[in-house]
């Protein structure tokens, strides 16, 4: 096998990241990440309101510099052997878009309003459409939403698109369609510049958008009409046909040629959801529940058709035939808040600290900003370390997840979070470990559902920075779930899943399956459950259940 390489862009919330890799054996070569500048400084969002906006022009900048500047760190005989790149990008993160597919966000015109720019996956404005998108949804004889767990949020893309015709007249009147960012991003790199010709991933529109293959694709402009009139428009510009992220989008244009210095042609993959390319490089199998850990979870499995059968999976985030691995069926759950809990306790710690610097840190003492970083920065291990020390009684403090909602089981953003069996002698270590213990209830409640419903779950792969840094939730999970719990040795899983993707689509391997044994790079440590604390956490797992059921109620 001659030695190629691909490139794998992975942007996540915060950042782009580029690696590029050895076809061969999936050895990192060169890799660059940049940072969103617009959202680093906190424009176009109001958290208040569940108001979450990423400007197009930070996509643009981060994906030149990171492509750039990896690039620029390999010779040029490697430069003549990069063969594709493909692109994953967080989901659902929609946009309004002109005929040319270009976000609105980029004319003069809209070049600071909001509402032109992506509504980022986080962004829950639209609960009211979304109310609305399933409560009307029973009026019809089919289920359309059987295929995304029964269902939808506002998270999604119909329920953003929905809050648009419903909230800016101008943003919408001048749209032509509204896109996916992990579409629009692969559509950018090709230089193409019509609307019509963009390919569609399955993952965002199975999993987002209420494409089903079992129900003969997306909902019929009925169903839409019936949701708002004006919705009709729109959904007569979007392609009908969706493509496995094994696929090809076209070739990178002469212009990102010029800019990037690759005297080559490369071709561009289909895009996919972030979460689902991070299980692809942490080599996903059937039977195992990828958890992606951040700051919330993305939780996805494999099933083959044969398996599953005519089985509906309810309460989840879709069950869709070709996301994830191509050859399964794809099936998506996760918590909306995982290590946003824990950053809201060591916010809420830090900030009489904070506050009260700020005279002082003005003045400029070097002293005073360190320490103040130094907590920043070792505030949670150190209650990770306590916390190990400190035992768990069957009515220690007891904390609910659900600070942005619920994402599953069955989706509910309104509901809230709580804490209860405060007492005078609670203390951060306790509460620390009571929301320590919420999100891992949080991912068993998930487990149980699923498998409650014929999908067996035998163990989990972890990934992200929770899994890699945090040896306490990750014990403290193994003993909740009472299964084992391996964590991949790649540290960028996700940009290594949309290069086996990549090596996919241009031909290097015959398939998916291939390209992850011959390119992934295995597992570096395993959580064992301890058989002594499951008498616990069964009983401490049900006072959590009757926790939600109780504050569900109020």
């Amino acid at each position: 096998m001659e030695q190629e390489y691909v490139i794998g862009v992975d942007f996540g919330t915060d950042s782009a990241r580029a690696i590029i890799v050895d076809t061969k054996n999936g050895d990192l070569i060169s890799s660059a990440v940049s940072y969103f500048k617009r959202w680093k400084e906190g424009k176009y969002c109001n958290p208040k309101q569940n108001i979450f906006r990423q400007h197009p022009l930070d996509y643009i900048e981060s994906l030149e510099d990171c492509l750039k500047e990896s690039l620029k760190n390999i010779s040029e005989e490697k430069r003549l052997r990069v063969r594709a790149i493909s692109i994953d990008s967080t989901g659902s993160t929609p946009v309004a878009i002109d005929k040319k597919g270009r976000p609105l966000a980029l004319t003069a015109r809209f070049s600071e309003n909001p509402n032109a720019m992506f509504f980022l996956w986080k962004d829950h404005s639209s609960v009211k459409e979304v109310e609305e998108i399933n409560e009307k949804a029973l009026d019809f004889e089919i289920n359309y939403l059987s295929y995304c767990g029964g269902a939808y949020s506002s998270e999604w893309f119909w329920s953003k698109l929905l809050y648009l015709v419903r909230n800016d007249h101008e943003v919408f009147q001048e749209s032509y369609s509204w896109i996916e960012q992990s579409d629009w991003l692969p559509y950018l790199l090709t230089g193409m510049e019509d609307a019509d010709q963009i390919k569609r991933n399955v993952c965002a529109a199975g999993h987002k958008a209420l494409w089903s293959q079992e129900l003969g694709g997306y909902p019929p402009s009925e169903f839409f009409m019936h949701l708002d009139p004006k919705l009709d428009r729109i959904y007569q510009t979007i392609s009908k046909e969706v493509y496995t992220a094994d696929q090809i989008v076209g070739q990178l244009s002469k212009e990102w040629r010029e800019v990037l210095g690759l005297p080559q042609e490369v071709l561009i993959g289909v895009g996919a959801i972030d979460a689902h390319v991070g299980a692809i490089g942490a080599q996903i199998q059937p039977g195992y529940m990828c958890k992606v850990m951040g700051t919330s979870t993305c939780d996805m499995m494999v099933i083959d058709r044969k398996m599953l059968g005519d089985k509906l999976i309810q309460g989840i985030c879709g069950q869709v035939q070709g996301s994830i691995v191509p050859e399964f069926i794809g099936l998506e759950a996760g918590q909306s808040a995982f290590g946003d809990v824990y950053n809201w306790l060591k916010n809420l710690l830090l900030w009489p600290i904070g506050n009260n610097m700020k005279g002082i840190a003005s003045s400029g003492s070097q002293a005073v900003l360190e320490l103040k970083e130094e907590l920043e920065q070792n505030l949670l291990s150190n209650l990770s370390e306590l916390a190990k020390q400190q035992p768990v009684g069957i009515d220690s403090e007891l904390a609910l997840d659900w600070f942005n909602g619920r994402r599953t089981p069955n989706v509910d953003p309104i509901v809230t979070a709580g804490l209860i069996n405060l007492k005078l002698a609670t203390g951060p270590v306790q509460i620390f470990q009571a929301l320590v213990e919420a999100t891992c209830f949080g991912s068993r409640a998930i487990v149980e559902h699923v498998e409650a419903q014929g999908v067996v779950i035998e163990g989990v792969i972890g990934i992200g920075g929770i899994a890699k840094k945090s040896d306490y939730v990750m014990q403290t999970l193994a003993d909740i779930l009472q299964r084992p719990i391996k964590v991949h040795r790649s540290e960028e899983t996700c940009a290594m899943g949309a290069s086996m993707l990549a090596a996919t689509a241009s031909g290097i391997y015959d398939n998916l399956e291939e390209a992850m044994d011959k390119m992934g790079s295995g597992f570096e440590k395993m959580y064992s459950p301890c058989l002594e604390k499951k008498e616990l956490y069964d009983l401490r797992f049900k006072k959590y259940q009757d926790l939600g059921s109780a504050i569900a109620k109020i």
